[in-house]
């Protein structure tokens, strides 16, 4: 038998225990033994919920005991979860966890911890919810150097954007649906201002470059400022806006950045549409590969901590190789990445193009239904720093988007 104990009754945790006791027999024949819930910490009571039976408010009675094999981790944020974490890996127990800014910001000292006492801290959870874009990365790609990692990794923003490109609803309308459905928090600050993607992305890039990323690092945009005439555009472009995470090979580094992306119809990820999340991947002998499915919700995000139970489990005494040394990547400065730009400029094109074209070079000029009083252009291929030094020689520019390759 393999004892478990789960640090956190909300909604994740409880529903690992849901998980664990719906599917018990098909997990036990997957672990090749018996997974048993011993214990559940949470600092609250659930009268009538059968959890009381083996529920605790004291975690020293989960780190104490020999007899638990693994933690799962659902409390959320940093502390106390990363001392609960960190002890009970020092205590030579194996730690599952879906918390994204624990990991982010510990993972690659709470590796080493597992790595020297051969056992495993395990997080498939913290980026994709159900989809296994980790296990992929450290099994199934080990034979590709991969070159680029691309995603929409947060299920509000994506259904956000979707009500607004379908709908023409503007970003206060959805943000108040959004909440109504439970899909955003009553303060949505993590998922809008794009902090959700962007310890998402830092934690695959760590991976895919075998050395820490810091999240603080990477270049962070929401999508507060995203409007029904940036909509209006898009769909004369035949395009969708998304919020990406992206992850691109530099050299001996990466240029990481997290900010809303026109998409052309035949991009990968321009049909990912409502609550869904999807993981683009590009290696080079696989090529192209992409992960979809749901990237949050309950039962999605706990069915990804119960694989890494069940992983854990059978890999009691041996851990598994993840690719995460705690020498912190330099990426490359956001300033010297390239790309094109989609623009908005105020003014008629007769009386502007001229002067555009002196400061931008070619471009190809947009018009949209029903937006008066301006136009936009999309830029040839120039570096951030470039293009910024450029507007601000041009007060006519109203908003710039980033295109996606």
């Amino acid at each position: 038998m393999i004892n478990v104990a789960v640090m956190g009754y909300g909604t994740v945790g409880s529903g690992v225990v849901e998980v664990l006791r719906t599917n018990g027999e098909l997990i036990n024949e997957r672990a090749q033994d018996v997974i048993n819930v011993k214990y559940v910490l949470d600092l609250r009571d659930f009268p009538g919920d059968p959890v009381e039976e083996i529920l605790t408010h004291d975690f020293e009675t989960i780190v104490n005991d020999a007899e638990v094999d693994i933690v799962v981790e659902t409390m959320g944020g940093v502390e106390p979860a990363y001392t609960f974490v960190k002890r009970c890996l020092e205590a030579g127990k194996n730690v599952a966890t879906s918390n994204k800014a624990l990991v982010a910001k510990h993972g690659a000292e709470l590796l080493e911890i597992a790595r020297d006492r051969s056992i495993n801290f395990m997080f498939e959870a913290s980026v994709g919810g159900g989809i296994p874009i980790i296990r992929a990365l450290n099994s199934s790609l080990t034979a590709d150097r991969i070159d680029e990692v691309t995603g929409i990794l947060n299920g509000t923003t994506n259904y956000m954007l979707t009500k607004m490109f379908f709908e023409g609803a503007d970003y206060d309308e959805v943000l108040k649906e959004a909440q109504e459905k439970g899909y955003a928090e009553r303060n949505p600050e993590a998922d809008v201002e794009g902090h959700d993607a962007c310890r998402k992305i830092a934690i695959l890039t760590s991976l895919i470059a075998g050395q820490h990323v810091d999240f603080e690092t990477i270049h962070t945009e929401g999508i507060t400022k995203i409007t029904t005439e940036d909509m209006k555009y898009a769909k004369k472009m035949n395009m969708a806006i998304k919020l990406l995470a992206s992850s691109k090979r530099e050299g001996e580094s990466f240029s990481a950045i997290v900010a809303p992306m026109l998409l052309s119809e035949n991009h990968p990820l321009c049909n990912v549409n409502d609550v869904f999340n999807a993981v683009f991947v590009r290696g080079n002998m696989l090529g192209d590969a992409m992960f979809y499915g749901s990237g949050a919700g309950k039962l999605p995000t706990a069915s990804a901590v119960v694989a890494d139970v069940v992983d854990a489990a059978k890999h009691l005494h041996r851990t598994v190789v993840t690719r995460w040394e705690s020498k912190t990547l330099e990426l490359v400065p956001n300033a010297d990445a390239k790309r094109r730009f989609f623009v908005r400029i105020h003014g008629e094109e007769t009386t502007l193009k001229a002067r555009i074209e002196e400061l931008f070079g070619q471009v190809e000029i947009v018009k949209a239904d029903d937006v008066k009083g301006e136009f936009a252009v999309i830029t040839g291929e120039m570096t951030e720093a470039e293009y910024a030094q450029k507007a601000e020689e041009m007060p006519e520019v109203v908003k710039m988007i980033r295109m996606a390759d």
